[in-house]
């Protein structure tokens, strides 16, 4: 079987302070760092006894993974097994990167956000050049506010050419088509993000080639809906796989749409889904243009879920 994994484990500190973020500067206590510690590492222990699947991972902390040893050497340990084809993580990239040495470089990915305001500009490019320098592939994203836009621009700028930088669209804020268009120029694919996906009714392939799974094994099919499949540590999860409809209205994350069956993201990002790059470039080289197609599909009528 092959399946991918989106884990989140009960994790919610953060070292920035991100406005837009309600998880920002929050403090987990040791009882609560020592159980995220020991969910994580049942998880990598489990993940590693499936030799007989192929598995994808992202983890997608609510916090900030990396400072921790745990998180360093969970992605460590599975990028060097032969069933793991790619192992991810969500980092705002505050961490050192001295570690990835002894990582393999062919299964490992990081998927880095700049938050301007709360690193300076040019130690976080530093440490995209460190990525860079041990071979590591990496995308690197920005929220689209208005004040974030200069900095996004001298990243785009400065940034190897075959490094995509994505834009999300701010939670809750409807784009002008001017405004749209500005960060299109960084992002093409850009309009994926600009507004939520009418998804209710509509295929797609969590539940059945993609789960969800928290702390305590826990899988549902993705990290917005929460009906559970059942637990990934007794097995039961298997028998609930199969495709299946959103039932929800729409959705409006990347880790969550990018796995509709409605839109055509799975060519836009072959080998490229979980950390976030577009096969165009995956090459190693700039990519001449990157091919966007049209995401009229977001327009398709709602269904009743």
């Amino acid at each position: 079987m092959e399946l991918t994994i989106l884990y989140r484990g009960p994790l919610a500190s953060c070292d920035y302070d991100c406005p837009y973020c309600p998880f920002a500067k929050r403090r987990d206590s040791r009882a609560q760092l020592t159980a995220d510690r020991e969910a994580l590492e049942r998880f990598t222990g489990w993940a590693a006894e499936q030799t007989g699947d192929r598995l994808s991972v992202l983890f997608t902390p609510w916090g900030e993974g990396l400072v921790r040893s745990w998180y360093r050497r969970a992605l460590t340990e599975l990028s060097r097994l032969p069933h793991i084809q790619r192992v991810a993580i969500q980092t705002n990239l505050s961490g050192r990167t001295d570690w990835l040495t002894d990582a393999d470089p062919e299964r490992i990915a990081l998927w880095c956000t700049y938050h301007p305001g709360q690193t300076p500009y040019d130690r976080f490019l530093g440490k995209c050049r460190e990525l860079s320098a041990k071979g590591i592939r990496y995308s690197v994203g920005v929220v689209g506010f208005d004040e974030h836009l200069d900095e996004a621009r001298r990243l785009r700028a400065e940034l190897p050419g075959e490094v995509y930088l994505w834009v999300n669209a701010a939670e809750g804020h409807a784009y002008s088509d001017e405004e749209a268009a500005r960060w299109t120029e960084l992002d093409p694919l850009f309009p994926y993000s600009r507004d939520p996906h009418r998804s209710a009714g509509l295929p797609c392939r969590t539940g059945e080639s993609v789960i969800s799974v928290d702390g305590d094994g826990t899988v549902r099919r993705c990290h917005f809906v929460k009906a559970e499949l059942g637990n990934l540590y007794d097995g039961s999860y298997r028998r609930a796989l199969g495709p299946r409809a959103c039932p929800l209205a729409v959705c409006d994350c990347h880790i969550g749409y990018v796995h509709l069956e409605s839109l055509p993201l799975y060519d836009v990002f072959a080998g490229g889904v979980l950390e976030r790059i577009p096969a165009a470039y995956g090459t190693g080289t700039p990519p001449d243009g990157l091919v966007v197609p049209n995401p009229s599909r977001r327009a398709l009528p709602l269904l009743e879920p």
